[in-house]
């Protein structure tokens, strides 16, 4: 098997990644090919093909060659010449910092699929999801900024239909709301993308919009550069969202079905945060330096408003919306740290939300299965009938919180690391997020586990057998990147160093930003030695 699908070198015989993504697509057209008369085959063959992508990607995280040789550079590519005339390729390619991205794509939307049933029209809302994955596994693949662009695009669609037709109160609007932000942004980034490939022909005179190409020539000026990356990054601050873009959030997750929220947070977010560190930092690294004031101001600002906003919710959903807010945050003071802390707690914090709000989204779309309502007041002595449930709750939101030994402490740590070095009044102020954070939280816990249980409350249904092993991956990779973050943090530093390293050599001031550590030094008989060591360190 390995034979057949590497060759020398770490390119691929078979195409693996073409594969990530058009097999979902295949499955979706499979799905719309089958008769109405058995809809419980629907659910099954989503999952079937779900999972072989899913499979796959586990593939490719073992596949990964972390010789110091090959690291950092783009593994797995396939390259095939799609529109010739105007230089567009179909260009796929993996690195350490889409890797983990791809592996949480592959893990979520099998365990979305099997824990949540359609409540309608099963062929079309799996069929959706399927359509979904293609397109978001296409954003974290893609080395062509048009094909880029199509898969950027692609994922509104689905959701778009996920949350207005099998979505819950005002779906309708939350659907439309979320369209018109992410598309308004995503116009503007096509006007980036068409001026950026003109431009740089203009000045070289091959067009193309190969990634790689367009981020080593840096053929277009300065301010026209600052203008572009200024396209980039509205685009993907309101798919982040970025606070003042993120008001379509909270209406899309409070009103989304279960398994369109656990996506949405899990996956679909991190699209926004990717595309900063991918194609904003990669194309415009001076553009980048010169606005990350700006942007660790606004993330910063994200956190603080998330975490406030959150702990006034009633309705447990529309909390756990507004702690995504905040976690943002994070990722994107971490990432314009423009350091290598910061950069890795960034990409660390993506994996890290997608696992523990997927999770709480899941847990709180099964509450809401069997109580029909998650208003906080009407809830309350849970932990009574459903202690095993409780219990996975509490290490997912301690996990949320960010408690040492769970992952979302080590994601939050090298960024706020990060951030101090580059941007140190921010980093103070960015950190009172991680107390509010367990304000807003904790307060939560009480009142919808602890105390008297009343009415339905004291009959609720404890966690399943079939649902505990749906949160044992969940459960499994907390606790694992917490304890032991080593091997998901070699396999990235060699691109995010890459990375640095490309901002360095085409900004002339810029460099890393690095955190002050001072490492004192003990005493001895030789009391002149130990004040020479100290006056050299």
């Amino acid at each position: 098997m390995q034979s057949l699908l590497l060759a020398a070198g770490g390119s691929a015989t078979f195409p693996v990644l073409s594969a990530l993504v058009v097999l979902p697509v295949i499955g979706a057209l499979f799905l719309l090919l089958l008769p109405n008369s058995r809809p419980e085959n629907f659910k099954q063959i989503t999952f079937l093909f779900s999972a072989v992508v899913g499979a796959m990607a586990i593939w490719v995280l073992t596949a990964f060659d972390t010789s110091p040789a090959h690291a950092a550079e783009m593994q797995l590519e396939n390259s095939h010449t799609w529109i010739e005339s105007l230089g567009i390729s179909w260009h796929l390619g993996i690195d350490g910092i889409s890797l983990w991205l791809v592996v949480l794509t592959g893990v979520i939307f099998p365990i979305a699929i099997v824990a949540i049933d359609a409540e309608h029209t099963p062929k079309a809302y799996y069929a959706w999801l399927l359509v979904l994955e293609a397109g978001c596994m296409g954003v974290f693949l893609a080395l062509d900024l048009f094909a880029f662009f199509v898969f950027f695009e692609i994922v509104l669609i689905p959701m778009y239909f996920l949350i207005g037709q099998w979505g819950h109160g005002e779906r309708a609007y939350a659907a439309t709301k979320f369209f018109i932000y992410t598309m308004f942004g995503s116009a503007l980034m096509l006007v980036g993308i068409l001026s950026l490939a003109f431009l740089n022909e203009a000045e070289t005179g091959v067009l193309t919009f190969n990634l790689i190409e367009l981020a080593e020539s840096q053929a277009i000026a300065t301010t026209t550069a600052r203008w572009i990356f200024l396209s980039f990054a509205l685009a993907f601050a309101v798919k982040v969202p970025l606070f003042p873009v993120h008001t379509w959030l909270p209406d899309a997750h409070t009103n989304a079905p279960t398994a369109g929220s656990v996506i949405l947070a899990a996956v679909m977010l991190k699209l926004g945060t990717y595309g900063f560190l991918r194609f904003g930092i990669y194309l415009f690294p001076e553009a980048a330096v010169w606005f990350a004031p700006a942007l660790v101001t606004l993330g910063t600002i994200g956190i603080i408003y998330g975490a406030v906003a959150a702990t006034m919710q009633r309705d447990l959903k529309r909390l756990v919306a507004y702690s995504s807010v905040a976690h943002l945050g994070f990722i994107v003071i971490g990432t314009f740290a423009l350091n290598t802390e910061g950069i890795e707690g960034g990409i660390l914090q993506m994996v890290n939300h997608g696992l523990s709000t997927g999770a709480l989204f899941l847990l709180v779309g099964w509450i809401y299965d069997r109580r029909h309502t998650r208003e906080i007041s009407e809830l309350g002595g849970l932990q009574k009938p459903a202690p095993y449930f409780a219990g996975v709750f509490m290490v997912v939101m301690l996990s949320s919180i960010g408690l040492p030994g769970l992952n979302g402490f080590v994601g939050e740590f090298l960024t706020l690391i990060g951030a101090f070095a580059a941007h140190r009044w921010w980093a103070v102020v960015a950190a009172s997020g991680v107390i509010i954070a367990a304000l807003y939280l904790l307060w939560a816990y009480q009142r919808v586990f602890h105390g008297p249980a009343e009415g339905d409350n004291a009959t609720m249904k404890d966690l399943t057998l079939k649902e505990a092993f749906i949160m044992a991956p969940f459960l499994f990779g907390i606790v694992f990147m917490g304890v032991y973050p080593k091997p998901v943090i070699e396999r990235m530093e060699p691109a995010v160093d890459a990375l640095i390293s490309h901002v360095e050599f085409h900004v002339d001031d810029f460099e890393e930003p690095t955190a002050d550590i001072v490492v004192p030094v003990a005493a001895d008989d030789h009391g002149d030695d130990a004040e020479d060591a100290e006056d050299d360190h």
